[in-house]
């Protein structure tokens, strides 16, 4: 070998010996550890994160605090609300008995009635023309009667002369027996005078009663709500939309009807004292009592109707305003909860399990939750009020309260 070449070979760098050289595997040593702690606190991280998120995925709900006070007077504390509209007891929609063209509406919108004044008059022209006719075979009957009853006394002289005579044996009985027969016939002939006479007073009566229906009189003490007709209009009473004349309210029959939950019906009774407070008047508390607890049930809305009267009449009341309704406690204080005043809690309906006059709601604490039972109040569409248990502030799982437990972690969703 060339001296020169031996002395090149001498001077190549080995890389395969470099790669192993010793500083090489403690470079390669460190590396790994590095990614090894590296692996080791992600895991640690994510089980850290999966510890975050294993409670129930729950949403929630603030409870809103209403203040509540009991309402002056004997009857104690509202124990019940519910809500309603003020319906008349009495009221009618007024038209004709038959189909008739108005002629004349006395009454507008507003005006108050007495019962039996004229509203409305009709077009009588037809019956006014029968009744007329009617009257003047009356007179034509009875101008019959009287001739027929000349007719009979005459005949009746002859006939018993003619008896008189046949036990007598002064005439034969064939006289006898034409003179009878003429006395029958005009007997006869009085009493279908008569009848016919009886017929025609009848048809009187008949066509006067149609004439008196032409004038339509108020059946009742009242007020016009509507006026549905004007003159010329045809009215008829098989169309109550835009047959009737006018309706008429008794306002000394307006009450207050509300629907109370099948849950809480055992809170109402007949006679039971009642406030009445008018949407338009909210300041305005109005004495009242139930009238009656109706005894069915509205399946679809799992309902009990109640009628609640008021206790002072007030030209404030109208038809179809929109009411509250307080039911009091009028049971002895020692079997009443002491609770003249306070602070209630309005819910959603979804937060609350409802059980009777009880509940079961899920306080949130933390990130666990607390199952504790509540008192219920009045439970409105989608709002439930819960007078004890619960304060003001109080955050509550809503939705599927079947699975919770108490206890149980959960994590709140936003």
């Amino acid at each position: 070998m060339d001296p020169k070449t031996s002395l090149l070979d001498q001077l190549r760098i080995d890389r395969t010996q470099a790669a192993r050289s010793p500083e090489d595997r403690s470079r390669r040593r460190w590396l790994i550890g590095i990614g090894a702690a590296a692996l080791l606190a992600a895991g640690i991280g994510f089980w850290l994160l999966g510890s975050v998120q294993a409670g129930t995925p729950v949403h929630t709900v603030v409870a809103e605090g209403v203040t509540t006070s009991a309402v002056a007077g004997p009857a104690g504390a509202s124990i019940l609300d519910a809500s309603g509209y003020v319906v008349a007891l009495r009221e009618a929609t007024v038209s004709g008995k038959a189909i008739y063209k108005v002629s004349d509406v006395l009454v507008q919108e507003g005006q108050p009635v007495k019962q039996g004044q004229i509203i409305a008059r009709l077009d009588d022209t037809n019956v006014r023309a029968l009744l007329e006719q009617s009257q003047a075979q009356v007179k034509q009957l009875e101008a019959a009667l009287e001739s027929a009853k000349v007719a009979e006394e005459d005949a009746r002289p002859s006939f018993l002369r003619n008896q008189k005579q046949l036990s007598e044996g002064l005439i034969s009985q064939e006289a006898f027996d034409a003179s009878k027969s003429s006395y029958d016939a005009a007997h006869a002939a009085a009493l279908v005078a008569a009848g016919n006479l009886a017929v025609a007073t009848a048809a009187v009566e008949v066509n006067q009663r149609y004439e008196d229906d032409t004038i339509i009189r108020a059946p009742f003490n009242g007020v016009v709500t509507v006026k549905n007709a004007q003159p010329g209009e045809i009215v008829s009473p098989q169309f109550s939309g835009g047959g009737g004349i006018a309706k008429i309210v008794d306002m000394d029959s307006l009450e207050v009807d509300v629907d109370v939950s099948e849950n809480f019906i055992n809170r109402v009774h007949s006679m039971q004292p009642a406030v009445v407070t008018l949407n338009a008047y909210p300041d305005w508390q109005i004495p009242a009592g139930v009238i009656a607890v109706i005894p069915t049930a509205d399946r679809s809305k799992a309902t009990v109707k109640v009628r609640i009267g008021f206790k002072q009449k007030d030209a404030r009341i109208v038809p179809e305003m929109g009411a509250r309704v307080a039911f009091l406690d009028d049971a002895p204080p020692s079997q009443t909860h002491q609770r003249s005043s306070g602070t209630s809690v309005v819910v959603p309906a979804e937060a609350v399990q409802i059980n009777g006059d009880s509940g079961i709601v899920f306080v949130v604490d933390g990130d666990t939750i607390e199952r504790r039972t509540v008192r219920l109040g009045a439970h409105e569409a989608d709002k439930q009020t819960i007078l004890d248990g619960l304060q003001s502030g109080s955050v509550l799982v809503i939705g599927d309260l079947s699975k919770l437990s108490d206890g149980q972690k959960v994590r709140v969703q936003r």
